[in-house]
């Protein structure tokens, strides 16, 4: 008996331990398995191999007697996960939340401090240990500073920091296109530092005006090249710590006409960097010696559109090109030249180039576990909706799929650093969002225990899947919402949402749709939205690249062509159909109204491009061009092109602080419908950014302007 009661108490001490991990909220520590969590403000490590223990590693008291106060926004951990960075207080810097202040904190002793002493608060950027632990480097007002974590001193490294001279982070175009933010990188021996040197003095600002915050109007510059402006000039240097001299790296090409958006150290005196022309339809990588700035090329992709350096629908920021293999003698490269993204090993000497994911569907890289030498890639063979993992190999090339089947839908993967764990999330149109811990070998559920809570999701519409081909023998996937009380004999408004751009794709096997066009599903109307060619979803590379130099020409036929089709549908009100989008979504919403007027009646679009020659440089000619060569194409793709041709109803939206797609889209597209005497309403917001959700009641107030328009304008309900 007293066995039976001690075999309970083992489970339900267990259970209990595994039940109080919010793994919504892990986070990985480096090189291992094992990962982080807040704890009612104290910080507990996990073995991903042992959760029935925990270790308190930072207690709220130790946090507090060290003079923090804040909440622990992430930990940066040094090699041997004995020191960490606390970062708090953090600010805004375009998109993210990426300077604020950092704590150190020694694990054994639980002491800290408030690192940058002197420096302006909320100003601190990237800090990261050196792998000998003896140094903490930090960006600050773009120079580079390197903190002595036993004597306090700091040393600033660079010293030519400004607006337009960047050290150790990037200016707005390269972090919004190319993903980069973190813009130093220790060497393993910590003997010196890595960084990019962004030179903007010669690209100009866009003016953005702010009317309202202070007794007279002033100005808010943006350092902006636009779409055929010259690039910003980037360099790659290495600071040694000790004579605190900088080598500039020696890579080819004319800095003013190409980017380096990836680098990383191989060795303690070598460098991989990646380098893309200004076409970006040519990929150069190269294997540079850091003391003497030479460099010498491994490999070289071209394409007759463009190359892909990173998966730009990921979301995923810094993220390294190359993973290395084979003890460094070789490196996985992502590439879609054979008509689909594959996994490829190449030589470091790049005289050996080995196709690793073979069958015919996109695989995109995820995790490497180099124990096992299993490669994890994102994969949909027959339904680009969804999304699974699969695994393949490095020595055998087999591939299969390491979902297993009853997670049906679109599945995302945190990976641990070694490739060896995962938090996996698993969601379709039926099931809501749901997060398991999993070891990946087999797909083994480690938390929670018990069976899997596939919840549907809580709603007031019903969603399904359909596929439509068009008259050009286009089939597109599709996301249909419809009321609950849906009566097929009766005719409904119909609503699009569209995107239509290679940035991202909208008809995803996930449970919500469209969060304004829902609202309005339940009082009687059917949402749907497609992706055309040119959205990032897994039908090959012809369909992703079909786009270039087409933006604005393909995506808004085959959006026209579909909804052509659907208003076939018998219980399509073909008088009631509206279009909404947002950003490149505006765009398309404006030129499906002015060039398909007869589809589309009425349209909200929200900050959208309406000239392709406003918005940036690399976004711009990575998929149009430069204007100078393709001119023609520019002034097909830009909706106000066709503004003339409005007749249907249009309700604009723009924040005035947009510092992506600038106001002045909405003013130009303003002076040209006034032009031909084109009535339109008009909604704008006062310094509100691409997001337009600062402010008080601002979101509130757009979801009502929104809501008010398509109720007046495409009347709800069954007829």
């Amino acid at each position: 008996m007293k066995k039976i009661f001690l075999i309970f108490y083992l489970f339900a001490q267990t259970m209990f331990a595994q039940n109080t991990i919010n793994i919504d909220k892990l986070n990985w520590l480096p090189e291992s398995h094992s990962f982080w969590v807040n704890e009612q403000d104290n910080i507990a490590v996990y073995d991903a191999k042992k959760l029935t223990e925990n270790k308190i590693v930072l207690t709220k008291d130790q946090m507090k007697s060290s003079g923090f106060q804040g909440e622990v926004e992430k930990l940066v951990w040094n090699s041997t996960k004995t020191k960490v960075l606390i970062y708090t207080n953090s600010k805004k810097v375009w998109r993210g939340n990426t300077k604020g202040d950092y704590w150190y904190f020694d694990l054994a002793s639980g002491k800290g401090y408030q690192l940058g002493k002197g420096l302006d608060p909320s100003s601190l950027m990237f800090a990261k240990f050196s792998n000998d632990n003896i140094n903490v480097a930090y960006v600050s007002k773009h120079n580079i500073y390197v903190e002595n974590l036993q004597s306090h001193v700091i040393k600033q490294l660079t010293k030519d920091g400004t607006a337009k001279i960047i050290n150790g982070t990037f200016d707005w175009v390269y972090e919004e296109e190319l993903a980069c933010r973190d813009g130093f990188r220790w060497s393993p021996d910590g003997s010196s530092i890595a960084f990019w040197r962004v030179d903007a003095t010669d690209t100009k600002y866009h003016l953005m005006i702010n009317n309202t915050d202070s007794l007279y109007s002033y100005v808010v510059p943006v350092e902006y090249p636009k779409a055929g402006e010259k690039p910003s000039s980037v360099k790659i240097g290495v600071i040694n710590l000790a004579s605190e001299k900088t080598n500039w790296l020696a890579i080819p090409g004319d800095a003013d006409n190409n980017y380096l958006p990836r680098m990383e150290w191989t060795g303690n005196n070598e460098l991989m960097v990646v380098q893309l022309n200004r076409h970006q339809n040519e990929a150069n990588i190269y294997s540079c010696n850091a003391s003497s700035g030479t460099s010498s090329l491994i490999y070289q992709e071209k394409s007759n559109a463009w190359v892909d350096v990173f998966d730009i629908s990921s979301g995923v920021y810094d993220g390294f090109s190359c993973t290395l293999v084979d003890n460094g003698k070789s490196f996985l490269w992502s590439s879609d030249a054979d008509g689909w993204m594959h996994v490829y090993k190449i030589s470091m000497d790049g005289k050996k180039k080995e196709l690793i994911t073979k069958e015919s569907f996109d695989s995109y890289f995820l995790a490497y576990n180099k124990e096992t030498k299993t490669i994890y890639s994102s994969s949909s063979p027959t339904d680009a909706t969804q999304r699974y993992l699969y695994e393949t190999n490095l020595d055998t090339k087999k591939t299969k799929r390491t979902t297993p089947m009853e997670f049906d839908g679109t599945n995302e993967y945190k990976f641990s650093p070694d490739g060896a764990f995962a938090k996996h999330t698993n969601s379709n149109i039926n099931r809501s969002w749901n997060t398991r811990l999993v070891a990946l070998k087999n797909h083994e559920k480690i938390f929670p225990i018990g069976k899997d809570n596939f919840v549907k999701p809580e709603r007031d519409y019903s969603l399904e899947k359909f596929k439509v081909k068009t008259i050009d023998n286009v089939e597109l996937d599709g996301i249909m919402a419809k009321p609950l009380d849906f009566d097929p004999t009766k005719k409904y408004p119909v609503f699009f949402y569209v995107y239509g751009e290679p940035m991202a794709s909208v008809a995803n096997d996930e449970p919500y749709f469209n969060d304004f066009i829902a609202a309005l599903v339940p009082a009687g109307y059917i949402g749907i939205a497609l992706d055309n060619r040119g959205t990032p979803v897994m039908k090959g590379t012809q369909w992703r690249k079909c786009i270039y130099k087409n933006i604005g020409i393909i995506n808004t036929r085959d959006q026209a062509m579909a909804a052509k089709e659907i208003l076939k549908w018998n219980f399509i009100d073909t008088d009631r159909v509206a279009v909404h989008g947002w950003s490149g979504g505006g765009a398309v919403t404006l030129n499906l109204l002015f060039q398909y007027p007869d589809i589309y009646k009425t349209g909200v679009a929200i900050a959208a491009v309406t000239d392709q020659h406003f918005y940036d440089n690399i976004y711009t000619e990575r998929y149009m061009g430069l204007p100078s060569e393709s001119e023609a194409a520019y002034k097909q793709a830009s909706p106000v092109t066709y503004a003339k041709n409005l007749k249907g109803n249009l309700l604009y939206i723009h924040g005035t602080g947009d510092d992506n797609v600038h106001y002045k889209n909405a003013e130009v597209l303003i002076n040209e419908l006034v032009k031909y005497d084109k009535m339109f309403n008009l909604m704008i917001y006062p310094n509100r950014t691409h997001s337009i959700n600062e402010g008080e009641g601002t979101s509130q107030h757009l979801g009502d302007t929104f809501i008010k328009f398509i109720l007046e304008y495409s009347p709800p309900g069954a007829k």
